[in-house]
């Protein structure tokens, strides 16, 4: 049984370095703001959690602990995470931060247009 639960715990933990590896690499060599925020909040987020789900495994098969505020921290990552890039990312296309010169299609860009026209702003 101990030789399972490790090899549990350091499949999530090696699992959750690989991600959190993906996502230096995309911090360094994604061109744009746009690009480098999701890379910094999809696959940070699921780095993360893969993680704390590691840990919360060997807590609770070979410590004999169950820790139900690693759950908890789990789900406030999962759903705070992700919601906060893009958030970010969102407030900076209103700001005037250019996305990169190869983007291919710009689907915010007529929505923000759209609701400037709505409230009457230019």
């Amino acid at each position: 049984m101990t030789i399972l639960a490790n090899s549990l715990v350091i499949f999530f933990i090696s699992i959750g370095v690989l991600f959190i590896v993906v996502t230096a690499i995309g911090l360094v060599r994604l061109p744009d703001l746009y690009t480098r925020a999701h890379a910094a909040s999809k696959s940070a987020t699921l780095g993360v959690m893969c993680v704390l789900i590691g840990v919360f495994f060997h807590f609770w098969l070979i410590e004999d602990h169950f820790n139900p505020r690693i759950l908890l921290g789990i789900l406030f990552l999962f759903i705070t995470g992700p919601v906060g890039g893009h958030i970010m990312t969102r407030s900076s296309y209103i700001a005037g931060v250019k996305p990169w010169k190869g983007t291919v299609h710009d689907e915010l860009g007529p929505e923000i247009d759209r609701m400037k026209k709505e409230q009457g702003i230019k």
